[in-house]
């Protein structure tokens, strides 16, 4: 381990420059000569990546629990991630039942906070709070941002989108209050500018046009100050900082790209800095969490690749099928190819999270092992709407707290039992959230 000669580097530590602050991954010089447990412990993240529509749990479901089992179709692409992984069967979220139509809304209000939603399609929208704004209040004052609310497709948060249901349940799976959703920011760019400062911010595109031609780089910005820092650091770190702000800059680059697209293609309806490619943005988004973790500016966070009821198309695939029709394929073997295919194509974009949080060193492990990334649908059966038996599974060692490598099936067990034994790991203790009945057992051990 390389320490700094000269001085310690507080762990707070921000390169500035005109109208931006650049936080810093954590460094080994940020660790006191005579440092206190506490203060060489990395910090934990909790992490919820969710997508629409059920899986075909045929091609997701491993036929053996413990470690000796077989990776399905669509869980291979984490096949090289198999020691860092859970997978986990069998628990439900019961509160997504109801005797009415309706089951997109309740799968994605329900998922996070265990409570079912008030069947409204007025202002008067009630569900639960979420399992990571009970972490957000309890830990979130310890980083810039309480939590980050991210998604890749943008849906309206008024009116009725399913069954007479809110859009609102739709669009948001955060809940800070039973009345508040959080809804995810879908747009690369101002969540870029949110964390470092707006890249260019008159409403007129002309305007900001030329503004972007003109402007330099958020790192330009602070390039004396980090030079200052780079001559302070030893080998390892300077290679930490440098690796970093190659990222941030990466990052900056394509969003600046995505915005030129857009400005030249005025027919295509989106804001800019959204990628066209499902691809190329959840890879952004990816990228500007992953930035946003290893800085901490936030532990927690939430992701929708896709809103429930999607409708969206995957081209790259080779079809331009809808998502959510085809889960509803009634067994037509085409349409059931169709639906694995496409979630297979989630789970590569997952993987690449995962293989990129994995190559993050911190200390004597990597950011994975001291997150908890969980990934899943609040659907099980697209086809017939089930909520029991759902697909999840979790990257990421919890800081040493989760004994991974293994298949572990739990009978018909609320998945909010699963939540309160995550907060637990977060330090955040709380005897109730949602349908719970108990925390989940067998995380850390056999």
């Amino acid at each position: 381990m390389n320490f700094v000669t000269r001085r310690h580097i507080p762990r707070r530590t921000f390169l500035r420059g005109a109208g931006t602050a650049v936080a810093l991954p954590f460094l080994d010089a940020m660790i006191p000569a005579f440092a206190r447990a506490d203060e060489t412990k990395q910090p934990l993240r909790m992490v919820y990546m969710y997508v629409p529509n059920g899986i075909m749990m045929n091609d997701w479901t491993p036929a053996k629990d413990g470690t000796d089992y077989d990776f399905t179709r669509i869980l291979k692409p984490l096949g090289p991630y198999r020691d860092d992984m859970l997978v986990l069967t069998g628990l439900a979220q019961h509160e997504g039942n109801a005797p009415v139509a309706g089951d997109h809304a309740r799968a994605s209000v329900t998922y996070l906070t265990g409570v079912r939603p008030k069947d409204t399609t007025s202002a008067d929208i009630e569900a639960g709070i979420s399992v990571d704004q009970v972490a957000a209040k309890a830990i979130g004052d310890k980083t810039r941002f309480a939590s980050l609310e991210l998604g890749c497709e943008i849906s309206r948060s008024v009116g009725s989108c399913d069954s007479g249901y809110s859009c609102a349940y739709i669009n948001s799976m955060s809940w800070s209050t039973p009345t508040t959703p959080n809804p995810p920011e879908t747009n690369p760019r101002l969540l870029f500018e949110r964390m470092y400062g707006s890249l260019a911010a008159d409403p007129d595109p002309k305007v900001r046009a030329r503004n972007e031609a003109d402007r330099k780089s958020i790192l330009d910005l602070v390039t004396n100050r980090s030079q200052s820092l780079m001559s302070q650091l030893g080998s390892s770190d300077r290679h930490k900082v440098d690796e970093y702000l190659t990222s941030v800059r990466d990052v900056e680059q394509r969003i600046q790209f995505h915005s030129s697209n857009a400005d030249a293609a005025p027919t295509m309806e989106k804001p800019v800095g959204i990628p066209p490619n499902f691809v190329d943005h959840v890879q952004l988004m990816n990228d500007l969490l992953l930035i946003a973790l290893r800085t901490d500016m936030t532990r927690i966070a939430t992701f929708i690749y896709s809103k429930e009821s999607s409708t969206r198309s995957y081209p790259e695939l080779g079809f331009g099928d809808p998502h959510h029709p085809c889960t509803h394929h009634r067994n037509n073997p085409d349409l059931m190819e169709k639906v694995t295919k496409i979630n297979v194509h989630h789970v590569t974009q997952f993987a690449e999270f995962v293989r990129k949080a994995k190559a993050i060193k911190e200390g004597d492990g990597t950011l994975l092992d001291n997150s908890m990334v969980v990934y899943g649908s609040s659907l099980s059966d697209g086809n017939n709407h089930v909520h029991e038996n759902l697909p999840l599974v979790i990257l990421g060692k919890g800081g040493g707290t989760l004994k991974t490598g293994r298949h572990v099936t739990y009978p018909d067990t609320p998945m909010t039992n699963l939540w309160l034994a995550l907060l637990d790991r977060m330090g955040v203790h709380t005897d109730k959230l949602g349908d719970s009945t108990g925390e989940a057992t067998h995380l850390s051990d056999i």
